[in-house]
């Protein structure tokens, strides 16, 4: 097999043969792959759609979640980004859309996902008029909170799977800690460009150890053809406006969670801030491709936070390598088989290969705080919203006395709420917050400036504390 230069795997446009660049992709694949398809059979089920409908959506959901990640890859226009986003069906969307079937039926969830799509995509091509809101200190606490988000959806893959008959079960949880121990094992000993490929070798262990325990549900196998092709317009879209309303809120909401993992993307990938053009493409690429998905009759697409923990993990950026994770991911499309095996694929395997993943998001979170400056006004920014938006909502009912689209969006969405208080917090802090007797809180403002160039501006100034001695202040604040 023709040989390559290992550096190539952590530069965007680096050179490495395709066959090389496969392995790559297909851990992006199986990193995403259960979170992709849950969210269309929880919709579903409350739709009340057929078998037949349910599997003609997983098709769609493969085949929009490759064009939106090609998209990424290579932008269309300033629709995309140029960085390496892997897109898949939203879990954001899902509360509210169950809500929507549930009251006025399928059609009307189509109608207001085109609507809010289009929406969110203008809204990123005009990004660089409001984004300035989005300060360093904001992406950051952003990033971190998705991290908190993940750990849950980790541990309860590593039991099994939310609603499985079998959750925390001795045999799923084995069957997690042997996917952990095989990556941990494999980043420690594998050499060279090998060690990049650790979740993936996870994942492969798991599964046989599946197979030899009788853990694989092979159900999904009966009566497949060889080929089919996605349908288009399986729905036909209804409007109503209280619908498009409600999704076109939580399009926000997705949007705040794609600027956090661009921004998170580029810091753990590129270790750089992430770019105007970059932002604006990729909030652009997750509204008008969630309008096609809509027209499969599929649900909102969005950057995937999995992979941005992948990333994290392995630095591995080649746009090249991803790519040949978004053809196969096409090829599923049109190939009901490859989308089973795929499917087959044991939660409680995917959960021990991700959980230290979404932990390496949160480590991300902390380091782009330590960028952004300890100053008193970010520390009381970080504070703040990290502290409301994780705490309150792990209690719910705090939320009951809200009208049910305000419970709908921020009761149970951290990333949400974490964002709502630290824009507010971010426009109505002084921006010369110092405590009295307290050096180091002198003059630094770096984290009101904007997110792209933001980085180090106030680690030089004088007075402003350096990284290094950054969780210190944190802690005693």
């Amino acid at each position: 097999m023709k040989t390559f230069a290992t550096e190539n795997l952590f530069k965007l446009d680096g050179d490495i043969p395709l066959l090389r660049a496969v392995p790559f992709g297909v851990q992006h694949i199986l990193a995403m792959f259960v979170a992709n398809l849950a969210p269309i059979v929880i919709v579903a089920s409350a739709a009340g759609l057929s078998d037949g409908q349910t599997g003609t959506l997983i098709q769609s959901a493969m085949l929009i979640a490759g064009i939106g990640t090609l998209i990424q890859l290579f932008p269309l226009w300033r629709v995309g980004s140029g960085l390496p986003i892997v897109m898949g069906i939203s879990f954001t969307f899902v509360t509210v859309l169950c809500g929507i079937v549930a009251t006025y039926g399928y059609n009307v969830a189509i109608g207001a996902i085109i609507i809010g799509g289009i929406i969110e995509g203008v809204l990123g091509l005009f990004a660089r008029y409001w984004r300035r809101i989005i300060s360093p200190i904001v992406a950051a606490v952003v990033v971190t909170s998705i991290g908190f988000s993940l750990l849950g959806v980790g541990a309860a893959s590593f039991g099994g799977g939310n609603g499985a008959p079998d959750f925390g079960s001795p045999q799923n949880l084995l069957l997690g800690a042997i996917s952990l121990v095989s990556c941990l094992v494999f980043q420690v000993l594998a050499k060279g460009k090998t060690k990049q490929l650790s979740v993936l070798f996870g994942l492969i262990i798991g599964y046989v150890v599946a197979l030899v325990l009788g853990a694989v549900d092979f159900s999904g196998f009966k009566g497949l053809s060889l080929f089919a092709f996605p349908q288009f317009m399986p729905f036909a879209p209804e409007f109503n406006l209280g619908a498009i309303v409600s999704v076109t809120l939580i399009f926000l909401v997705s949007a705040t969670e794609t600027i956090g993992d661009t921004s998170a993307l580029t810091m753990v990938g590129l270790n750089r801030e992430v770019k105007e053009k970059e932002l604006s493409g990729s909030i652009a690429c997750d509204g008008f491709v969630s309008s096609l998905s809509a027209c499969f009759g599929c649900l909102p697409i969005t950057s995937f936070s999995q992979n941005v923990g992948l990333v994290a993990m392995t630095k591995v950026v080649n746009r090249k390598a991803i790519a040949t994770g978004a053809a196969i991911m096409i090829l599923a499309a049109f190939l009901p088989v490859i989308s089973a095996v795929f499917s087959s694929l044991p939660e409680a395997v995917l959960g021990g290969c991700t959980i230290m993943m979404f932990g390496n998001i949160i480590v991300s979170g902390f380091q782009m705080i330590a960028r952004a400056g300890f100053t008193q006004r970010n520390i009381l920014i970080a504070a703040l919203s990290l502290a409301v938006g994780i705490g309150f909502t792990q209690v719910a009912d705090l939320f009951a006395v809200f009208p049910e689209l305000i419970q709908s969006v921020f009761a149970q969405n951290c990333v949400a709420m974490v964002f709502l208080v630290a824009v507010v917090a971010n426009l109505v802090l002084p921006k010369n917050i110092k405590v009295e007797g307290d050096p180091g809180a002198a003059d630094s403002i770096q984290g009101d400036s904007p997110v792209e160039g933001a980085a180090g501006e106030g680690v030089a100034s004088a007075g402003a504390p350096s990284q290094s001695a950054g969780a210190g202040d944190l802690a005693r604040a």
